[in-house]
Parts: structure tokens; sequence; C-alpha cells
């Protein structure tokens, strides 16, 4: 590996492995210990939580994180668990099956990240105009948009390493990074006494059962997307109140579900996941909500957790090829593991699954700011940051052209990458920020490519260009619900037409709403279609609910925004 790689020195502090003579190694004493849990129960002699846990205080004492203490409850949590919770029969064929192979693949972790460091930034992404894009494992951190993608085997590897409680965790609080060991997730599990949190367990081990027995050749990406604060070059910033008042966009068509749910769509949709600022929130605790249960049936976003510091207002995280592993019932502390879940999406040139989740958190707690213009512009440009295809550019540069006469700003033929269902099919003046043009469109795309781009992409496992570019994609639209409501207390008319502003504004063709039985929704058809039928642009949606928050917020008003905006019906 080569010495003046900064990637790897970056985070080689947070991973459990020791740098020598410019490769990675295990300390010998690990691999002792490792290699004798690869021999099964009747040469370790591990065939118990107890025990298990016994050789997780040992590993640990040889990578020095003896001083580093893990949860008063792990221990018992880890007993409890694999000694009375799952059954004597799964608990057998967990230690003679599994835990040799996550330990056959821990041993493989060297080698899997020499393997990953080798091919990352040199075929594995590569931009048409012959730029190297930075694939490679490492901190990405607050403003700095990139991507990382993995192998699905090496992250196999880095979750069992979770699972053991390998990771190193002193340093992590300077770098705004959650905690990624299992320790408080088994610890939890004594401590709070909910069914859900063992279900949580039967999820995660049934991954480890998954990959252990058949492990997924594919990949996965992480990208963390900005919209920076200060304008770039290229007309690219922090969208302000004008913008989304001169915003000549069609609203996209909008389609709700009172049933179902986000993960269960089958139109390429790009899925929300309603976020905390440090991504995966309480899913490696006691948290059992729409983030923290789609951590678990996707396991492999876990290991965002260990290289995504906490985003800010103008930050979202968006995830690629993550594959389902389980099947699930309930909600919260009703949440119940229900058993296997074969993921048939398709894959993409990358080897990932044509799965598209995007993670930003709203305001929590946020009262009266959320009709405030601050808090709208806060709201709206975070679903906007994540909507956004921000590899695209050839695609941006097609819609957004400088107008024939001076002053006309950009023109944008809507009509071929937006069809909404409000007729608006003409080409358009878009106007961003002091009637400046604006192209909504990252910093990263000098940077970053993708299969959507057209750019041309290399496999892992040959040197020579495919003879098409990757398959466009057009029609990747969004599936959404009541984003920011529930727990963290926003109000649900409100998110919902915040959601719709920002999907349609990112050119995205359409919105599928998941109200989950929320009975404040119960109008959402009638209201989104009445707007519909209106022909309003974003720009027109966005300045009746800046008037309405206004009137809420001077008392003008105690109607819920449907109940304002709708015609009084006929007496």
């Amino acid at each position: 590996m080569d010495e003046t790689r900064p990637d790897l020195d970056a985070i080689l502090p947070f991973l459990p492995l020791v740098d020598r003579s410019s490769s990675l190694f295990w300390p010998s004493r690990v691999v002792d210990a490792l290699k004798a849990l690869s021999e099964g129960p009747d040469f370790s002699g591990v065939d118990s939580g107890v025990l298990l846990f016994d050789v997780i205080i040992e590993i640990r004492h040889a990578l020095g994180l003896s001083r580093e203490r893990l949860d008063p409850n792990a221990a018992e949590g880890y007993a409890l668990f694999f000694d009375e919770f799952i059954g004597r029969v799964e608990s057998r064929k967990w230690f003679e099956d599994t835990v040799p192979a996550l330990a056959t693949l821990m041993l493989r972790l060297p080698s899997l990240l020499e393997e990953h460091y080798q091919k990352a930034d040199t075929i594995v992404f590569q931009a048409k105009d012959g730029s190297v894009v930075k694939t490679g494992l490492r901190i990405l951190g607050p403003q700095e948009s990139g991507i990382v993608i993995l192998s699905q085997e090496l992250i196999g590897s880095l979750l069992s390493c979770s699972l053991f409680c390998l990771f190193p965790v002193v340093h992590r609080d300077s770098k705004d990074l959650p905690l990624i060991n299992f320790d408080q997730l088994f610890g939890c599990l004594c401590a709070s006494g909910r069914p859900s949190q063992e279900h949580k367990l039967k999820c995660l081990k049934h991954y480890f059962e998954r990959i252990c027995c058949s492990m997924p050749k594919g990949s996965v990406s992480f990208e963390r997307k900005v919209l920076p604060f200060e304008q770039s070059h290229l007309g690219v910033g922090y969208p302000d109140t004008i913008f989304w008042a001169k915003s000549v966009a069609p609203l996209c068509s909008f389609t709700v579900f009172e049933e179902g749910f986000i993960e269960d769509q089958h139109l390429d949709a790009l899925e929300v996941d309603f976020a905390n600022s440090y991504i995966g929130g309480g899913a490696l605790r006691t948290g059992c909500v729409q983030e923290e249960i789609r951590f678990m049936i996707n396991p492999e976003l876990i290991v965002a957790m260990l290289f995504l510091p906490s985003m800010v207002d103008n930050e979202a995280i968006e995830i690629v090829g993550a594959e389902r592993f389980s099947s699930y019932g309930g909600y919260g502390s009703s949440f119940v593991f229900l058993g296997d879940f074969l993921d048939k999406s398709n894959l993409d040139s990358l080897g990932r699954q044509k799965t598209r989740i995007v993670a930003i958190d709203a305001l929590c707690y946020p009262r009266s700011k959320q009709y405030k213009v601050q808090g709208l512009i806060r709201e709206t440009n975070k679903a906007f940051c994540g909507f956004l295809d921000h590899s695209d550019r050839v695609k941006c540069q097609k819609i957004f052209r400088k107008g024939i006469l001076p002053g006309d700003g950009f023109v944008q033929d809507i009509s071929s990458v937006n069809t909404g269902s409000s007729g608006t099919q003409q080409a358009r003046t878009c106007l961003g920020h002091s009637g400046e043009p604006d192209c909504p469109v990252s910093s990263t795309s000098t940077e970053q490519s993708s299969e959507r781009s057209g750019d041309v992409i290399l496999t892992e496992n040959s040197n020579q260009e495919y003879n098409q570019a990757p398959e466009v994609e057009e029609n990747i639209g969004v599936a959404t619900g009541n984003w920011g409501c529930g727990a963290f207390g926003g109000d649900p008319e409100i998110k919902s037409v915040i959601q719709w502003l920002a999907c349609s504004q990112a050119l995205r063709p359409f919105l599928l709403y998941y109200t989950f039985g929320e009975m404040t929704l119960s109008r959402l058809e009638e209201v989104s279609q009445w707007i519909l039928s209106h022909g309003w642009t974003v720009g027109d949606l966005w300045d009746m609910l800046v008037e309405y928050s206004s009137k809420r917020l001077k008392g003008e008003t105690h109607l819920g925004f449907f109940a304002w905006l709708l015609p009084p019906a006929p007496q």
C-alpha cells in the first residue's frame, strides 16, 4: 500500500488494524484468537454468549482497547440473546457455523482493505474527461462532497468488527462520528425491557447468517451531498427565498398511499430515510422508528456510521445498493423480525442494488420555528439537497442553458424532464438569487460522475471500458412520507408540501407519499390534485406556504394549511 495515501492515514485511527511497512495487519494475538474461533467451538470452546463476550474482551485487550469501556450491560446482553432468547437449536447453529465464518471474514479484513484501496481510486469510478473520482474509504467530513464505494464483502467484514466491538471510539466525538460498535445495542437489551430490541438483534443475526452462507458480490455507494452556502463559479448555492419565490418549475405528479411502506415501492424511486443528523440515529441503541428499522432490515447502511460525520443544514447523504435481508412487522415498540427477505432489485453497472436511499434530517421540535421563513427555507433546502441528483452535470447543462435575450436568465425546457399533471410543458425562464441565473446542481458535479451522467465507468475486474456508457435513468422519482413529524414534532401538512416543492425543483418526475394513516393528511390527495389542476408552479405554491405560515405566526388563522388553502365547500 502507498505510504503517502492520506485517506488511509486519516481513517486508520478509527479502524481496529495496525499499519506496518505500508501494509495493514491484525496484531498477532488477534490473529490467534480469530483463527481459534474460525475452527469452530470444538477447537475454540466458544459455544455461548458468555464465552463469546469473553473472547471479545480478549481481542479488545490485544488491540489496546481495554481502557475504552463498553456498555456496562453488554456482557449480560450477549449472554441473554445468544443463550436464552434465540433458542438452543439456533444458538448451536450460530456458534458452529456463523461465528467461525465471521472470524474468517474478519481475518480477511486487512486484505479486503488492501484490495479496496488498490482499486478504489484507479479503475472503479472514472470520469468521461479522464479525471479520477475518489471512491476510497475515508472520513467524508462536513462540507466535503464526495463518494465512497465499498464491496458488500468488505462491508460484511467491517460490520463483523462492530458485532465484536473492535472499533476504537476515543477520537470519534472530535469528528462528530456516531458510535458503531454493538455493545450498547446488546446492553440496551437488558436495560430497556423492550421486545423490539430483541427483534432488532434478530435482524442483524439473520444478516450475518445470510452473508456467511452466501456472500453477496455487489457494492454499495455512500455519497455526502452538499449545497454550498457560498455560490460556486457554476452559480450553485444554497437557495434563498427569492430562488423559491421565482421558481417556475412545474409541480411534479403526486400520488398518495394511505397504506404500505416506502421500502416496498416498485418504481425505482429515491427512498427517504427520516434521518437523525447523526446517520443511523438510535439504530445501535433503543431507537426503533423509521430510520432505525431501515438500518435493521438493510444492515449494510450501518457501515455509513463508521465514516460519515453528522449532517448540517446544507447536507444530505445518499446510499445506493444496500441490500434488504429481513422481513418485519410493527413499528416502534411493536417491531418484530418476521424472517428472511430476498431482495430482487436489479443491479446497476457498479454491481449495486438499484435501491436508492437518501438520508435527510428534519428540525427537531420546531414548534413555531417551522412557520418562520428561515425554518421553511431550512427544511425545503434540506429536502432539495437530498432529492437533487448532484452527479448529473450533463442533465443540468441540458435543462439550464443561457437565454437568447439579455436578462432572460436560464431557459428551461421542462417538458422532457419533469412531467407533472399541471400540463405546464412550454419553455420557461428560471431565475435564481436576486435575479441572477441559477442552476440547481452541487459543486460536487466537478468531481463526481455516475452511470446517470453518461460518464464512462470501469469495472473492478477489468481495465477496459464498457462498449456503451451505462444506462441513463431519467425516471427516478421520490418515495417519502411524514418526514420530520411524529417524534420530531413537525406539522405533517407543511412537511408534505415542502417535500413536494423540493422534489419538483429537483426535477424528479413524481412523488409517492405514504401517509401511514396520519389523520391530518386525510385531504392530501384532494389538495394535491386541486393544486395540480390549477397549473401552479413551485414558486406559486411556495408563496402560498409563506403567506399561510405568516398568518399562522400572527395568530390570524388557526386552520391547518389544507383547510386554509382550499376554497370553502359550496353551501
